[in-house]
């Protein structure tokens, strides 16, 4: 039955975050699906270890990247990428994770808890909480790695894993210097919608949200939002370069088996009172955020940046021409965005 336009605008509204390429690799044997991935590990070349590790009772899966000619006994730096709402680890976390450990970083991108290849019953659970303390939990993991020097470690978050980041890094010094690319506010879009587009809403979805927390206790099904895919002719007139862009860059370019973006639909109660911006006056360490100058999501970034007053060292870098979804995979503002990390990250790491 073909979908009203008020339902494909839910569809896209309930959605997380989000132009073609023919870059797709599913046969990559570590599930990568990111352009010029790692297909095999070569001695004296960055390789990629895949690794899991148990966060407060759920096994979490990870991939930790390791610079060329690593040696364990060497003093390195070390940077945890958080990937989007709805990502996993094989995609654009995993590129830009790469990518700084070609730069002589030690990296890992995680899968969250209760996401991708993590674990975590009942699945795709997306709370605030839960997304931050899985940034910790990678912090935890990697200062143990051989090699890393724990006092030299960053974090790099994309979109949603741009805002958590920013939530995480507010409290736990341990990150020494924090990027964000693309930042996503997933907890302030959930209550009022993508620019505020849903805000005669906000009491409804909330009552949604409280009945289907009410029907798992009683033992009921589990309710899903964001739990359909559109067709591409939909997302083709859907209004947001996100959503459009993100359609395809998730479903089609770069669609990895283990990303989906629905969540319960009791996750609301948790994302819709958290706001990514809040408490950026406890920042006080070196600050970069990243996005593309046609993003339509850069309204999120610009606000979290100017509530950032404590910290001395911050820059705002537009990357000229690209939009959020672009920022994932087009090579030039992928390279744009490497080489600013690289000057951020050399200083201050």
């Amino acid at each position: 039955m073909k979908k009203t336009k008020y339902q494909i605008l839910i569809i896209m509204l309930m959605t997380t975050s989000l132009l073609v390429s023919a870059q797709t690799k599913t046969d990559n044997p570590f599930g990568l699906v990111y352009q010029d991935a790692i297909t095999e590990n070569v001695e004296g070349k960055v390789n990629i270890h895949p690794v899991t590790y148990t966060l407060n009772g759920i096994e979490i899966a990870a991939n930790v990247y390791t610079p060329a000619g690593y040696d364990p006994a060497e003093n390195y730096p070390a940077v945890v990428v958080a990937h989007p709402n709805g990502g996993v680890k094989e995609q654009v976390a995993g590129l830009y994770a790469q990518r700084l450990a070609e730069l002589g970083y030690i990296t890992i991108a995680a899968d969250a808890s209760f996401q991708g290849a993590s674990g975590g019953q009942p699945r795709n659970v997306d709370k605030p909480a839960n997304r931050i303390e899985d940034i910790r939990g990678m912090a935890d993991y990697i200062t143990q790695h051989e090699g890393v020097n724990a006092d030299r470690l960053g974090v790099l978050g994309v979109c949603g894993g741009g805002g958590y980041s920013l939530a995480a890094a507010q409290t736990d010094k341990r990150f020494k210097a924090v990027a964000t690319l693309s930042m996503f506010n997933s907890g302030v879009v959930r209550k009022n919608g993508f620019m505020n587009s849903q805000v005669s809403t906000i009491q409804e979805r909330l009552e949604q949200a409280s009945e289907a927390r009410a029907q798992e206790a009683a033992g009921g099904e589990i309710l899903y939002a964001a739990n359909t895919v559109p067709t591409d002719e939909e997302a083709d007139d859907m209004p947001f370069d996100l959503y459009r862009e993100g359609h395809y860059y998730y479903h089609r370019t770069h669609a990895h088996p283990n990303s989906t973006f629905r969540y319960t639909m009791s996750s609301l109660l948790d994302l819709m009172a958290f706001d990514a911006a809040a408490n950026m006056e406890l920042i006080d360490q070196p600050l970069l955020m990243m996005a593309g100058s046609k993003a339509d999501t850069y309204y999120m970034t610009d606000r979290a940046f100017n509530k950032a007053t404590r910290t001395d060292e911050k820059e705002l870098f537009l990357i000229p021409e690209a939009t959020h979804i672009q920022s994932y995979y087009v090579p030039e503002y992928v390279e744009q965005a490497t080489n600013k990390l690289k000057e951020f990250f050399g200083k201050y790491l």
